[in-house]
């Protein structure tokens, strides 16, 4: 047995199968090897375009809005990236370039307004870099920056261009009827919310709220013109962006006697309905819808990409005896005319709200004007999205407003107005004869009064005169 273990037959099968097993560990070691090497080189390789996928941003398209004193280019982006600019002459020229950008968009279909823009026109550079070039009529002076994502948009480069050109004006709407210069028009500046990169809410039919508030402001705008002693000043006459500060800065320049804010509501519930009417509230929203909507309207300013500007730069004193003086006077009268715009909006649409609410709007932030912010309805509902989206209830919507300030005026006339003159004398009359060719508006512009003055003295219930027929006028 021993003799048979140790033979020569039997020592050569065992060295060939410890051949063998030597064999196989080292083929076997061969592979592991060659294994983790392989696996080493495709994590190295997947690292590496995925590197290359996150730095990478695409560019998904442009957007140009014209305002009065700025060209806005907005970029939309898949991710954030690095961009620098700088400017050229003969011609002029803007380069912008984008670090690890891909175009995915087509510049050429972007309209243009050559007075702004000639041509935008794109060239890939070296390691994934983007090179925009915009060609343009005079020199600018760019400012850029980054926004982050919204509820709305995406990232976002912005570039505004200022030209000399560019001029930074809001659209005053004239006076239809002289006043005596003496006697200054109360002036009321009319404020469409949201506008240009910034939609506001989308209701029903992608209906915009910026366009839907710009149609109410202009009427508003037009019914003040006609009235006299009145002045109206639109804050935005087209579709572009105003940041929400120098909203209440445009007010303040024209002096004010009334800033309004105009928008439509939308909330997560679409049963929600009604107009509501918000003055500024010093301790915060009044309820947890108004808290809602606080910072819906506030973010604009996210959109808009401007940031809000504080009160830090005065001396503490000061600015807390300045904000103590006029905020309770303006916020008094805010609730005062508030509460006449909401009973004569009441007429023409249901409300949300019987009670003039109070909120935290930056736009309602003017410690020496009195400020509301209308609510003229809910996009998010169906049924006021549809009516929003007609002329008629935008029309009736604006008619409501005007009669609720020309209502809140005519009790309080500011110091030094037409009204205010005309409410000391309105207990002066004389009698009109009407002759032909006269007109119940005609005979107001002679006695600078109003139409609706007319009617009111007279108890008229319509324009309709007669030849021959005697009406009471105001007698200075």
């Amino acid at each position: 047995m021993w003799f048979d273990m140790y033979s020569p037959d039997v020592c050569v099968r065992d060295c060939q199968s410890e051949r063998r097993e030597s064999d196989s560990a080292v083929k076997a070691v061969w592979l592991y090897r060659h294994r983790r090497i392989y696996v080493f080189f495709m994590l190295a390789v997947f690292s590496f375009f995925f590197s290359v996928s996150v730095l990478a941003a695409d560019v998904n398209g442009v957007r140009v809005w014209y305002a009065p004193d700025h060209t806005r280019l907005v970029f939309d982006l898949s991710g954030k990236l690095e961009h620098k600019l700088f400017a050229l002459s003969n011609p002029h020229r803007l380069v912008i370039d984008l670090k690890n950008a891909r175009l995915k968009s087509d510049f050429s279909k972007v309209k243009l307004n050559k007075k702004r823009i000639k041509s935008i026109r794109s060239a890939v550079r070296s390691k994934n870099n983007l090179r925009v070039v915009l060609d343009l009529p005079e020199s600018v002076t760019p400012r850029s920056f980054a926004l982050k994502p919204n509820e709305k948009y995406g990232q976002r480069l912005v570039v505004d261009l200022y030209g000399k050109n560019h001029k930074s004006k809001s659209s005053v709407v004239p006076s239809a009827k002289k006043v005596d210069k003496n006697k200054r028009d109360v002036v009321v500046v009319i404020d469409a919310g949201h506008g240009g990169d910034d939609p506001g809410a989308v209701g029903y039919k992608k209906t915009y709220e910026k366009n839907v508030v710009l149609s109410i402001a202009k009427e508003l705008a037009e019914l003040l013109r006609k009235e006299t002693g009145f002045k109206s000043v639109l804050v935005r006459k087209g579709d572009y962006y105003v940041p929400l500060r120098k909203r209440t800065e445009i007010a303040r320049k024209h002096r004010a006697d009334l800033f309004v804010s105009i928008h439509a509501d939308s909330f997560k519930n679409s049963k929600a309905r009604g107009a509501s009417i918000y003055a500024l509230s010093e301790r915060g929203a009044s309820s947890e819808t108004a808290r809602w909507l606080v910072q819906r309207e506030n973010s604009s300013d996210l959109v808009g990409g401007v940031g809000g500007v504080s009160l830090d730069d005065k001396d503490d004193v000061l600015a807390h005896v300045l904000l103590d003086l006029s905020m309770t006077a303006s916020l008094s009268a805010s609730l005062d005319v508030g509460k006449d715009v909401l009973g004569a909006m009441g007429k023409v649409s249901r409300l949300h709200s019987k009670k003039v609410g109070q909120a935290g709007f930056v736009v309602l932030k003017s410690p020496d004007i009195p400020s509301i912010l209308v609510e003229t309805g809910y996009l998010s509902n169906p049924t006021e999205a549809k009516l929003l989206r007609t002329k008629t209830h935008r029309r009736a919507l604006a008619k409501s407003i005007f009669k609720g300030v020309q209502k809140y005026f005519g009790k309080t006339p500011p110091p030094g107005s037409w009204l205010a003159w005309q409410k000391h004398h309105q207990n002066e009359l004389a009698l009109h004869t009407i002759e032909r060719g006269d007109t119940l508006s005609g005979i107001a512009q002679r006695y600078r009064t109003s139409v609706g003055q007319l009617r009111q003295l007279n108890a008229l219930r319509s324009d309709n005169i007669r030849i021959g027929q005697k009406i009471k006028v105001p007698a200075s």
